[in-house]
């Protein structure tokens, strides 16, 4: 067995000496040194020997597997060497040749549309506020004049939150969700303000639906303008001069009545057909019309309960969905899109 270590080590000393690639020295170290290598199949048998001529042919077996490591090793430096100096031997960089382009994100069509709102409504001398999407029930609800028995709030289908898992223990009357609307803000806005005031709030969020045309977290966009003497008519003025800013000169809006908790009177406002200019077709329904956004004036107990005087002051306000602005303003006909970050989607925009 000691001859057939003694052999094996001089038939590797030749072969690894003569390797110049690499693929050549692994497949060296695959042969001799693997788990199924020559070095183990010659060392299988030792556990046939008596104990003394075990360790004697142990230490040469240990001997010789660290000469074929070393000499491996030293074959692998030669052999990138090798490479390097061909590589450096093959034809030159053309340093002056022009880099390679990189190609450039975009930003996505729901940020880009909110975007594209709140620059339009900034332009017509909105301010921009922002609140927290982890709400009391209170701002969600009860400030903008959807108390506990509301039928309303079914209609918000809420995502409510532990208050353990927020750090600090519950306290009575003192529900915390995931905000169904921004309108919180507006409240939240008026509570640390006094009139005038004029402000757009965008931001996520969150409702218990999910299906072809609802999806769980969304966007959307408010805005509020509180002073003396605010009117209907300022409303509808603030609301058309927005959407020809938005969708061009040639849109036109339609106000139909509505009802909303929180304003009185409420309209939902509708906008001749992106698709065929109001020409009716299978988007709107062949009636020329599509629906973007909910309004109306600021009802008297949102003002109480903000601390302002509903017999001093009036004012407006108005909410739409980016996704639904989205897919309008790029004739997007499937919400999913907007989630799925395909991106053959995505670079169109």
């Amino acid at each position: 067995m000691r001859d057939r270590l003694l052999a094996l080590a001089e038939s590797a000393r030749r072969e690894i000496g003569g390797a110049s690639e690499l693929s050549a020295v692994e497949a060296l170290r695959v042969r001799y040194l693997g788990k199924k290598g020559e070095l183990s199949g010659v060392l299988g048998g030792m556990g046939k020997l008596p104990p003394d001529e075990r360790r004697s042919l142990g230490e040469v077996a240990n001997s010789v597997k660290a000469e074929l490591e070393k000499l491996l090793a030293e074959a692998v430096e030669r052999a990138e060497a090798a490479a390097l100096e061909a590589q450096l031997q093959g034809p030159g960089l053309d340093v002056t040749l022009p880099g390679r382009g990189v190609a450039l994100g975009s930003r996505h069509p729901v940020s880009r549309t909110m975007e594209e709102i709140v620059r339009t409504l900034s332009r017509l001398g909105f301010d921009v506020a922002s609140g927290p999407e982890i709400e009391l029930d209170y701002f969600n609800f009860e400030a903008l004049n959807l108390p506990k028995d509301h039928p309303a709030r079914d209609m918000q289908a809420t995502f409510y939150v532990d208050e353990a898992t927020l750090g600090h223990a519950k306290k009575a009357d003192s529900s915390v969700l995931l905000r169904t609307h921004t309108s919180p803000v507006q409240v939240r806005y008026m509570l640390n303000r006094k009139p005038p005031i004029r402000a757009v709030m965008p931001g996520r969020v969150y409702r218990r639906d999910s299906d072809i045309t609802h999806t769980p977290m969304f966007h959307q966009v408010e805005g509020l303008l509180v002073d003396k003497g605010v009117t209907f008519a300022e409303l509808k003025g603030s609301l058309a001069a927005f959407v020809t800013a938005f969708f061009g000169s040639d849109t036109r809006t339609r106000f139909r009545p509505s009802f909303f908790p929180f304003t009185e009177p409420s309209a939902e406002v509708d906008i001749t057909c992106t698709n065929c200019a109001g020409k009716g077709c299978r988007i709107c329904k062949q009636t020329g019309w599509l629906e973007v956004l909910g309004s109306g004036m600021v009802h008297p107990n949102v003002f109480t309960s903000a601390g302002y005087d509903p017999n001093e002051v009036t004012g407006y306000a108005f909410g739409m969905g980016v996704e639904r602005i989205a897919m309008l303003r790029y004739r997007i006909d499937d919400l999913r899109m907007m989630f799925e970050n395909d991106a053959r989607f995505l670079e169109q925009f």
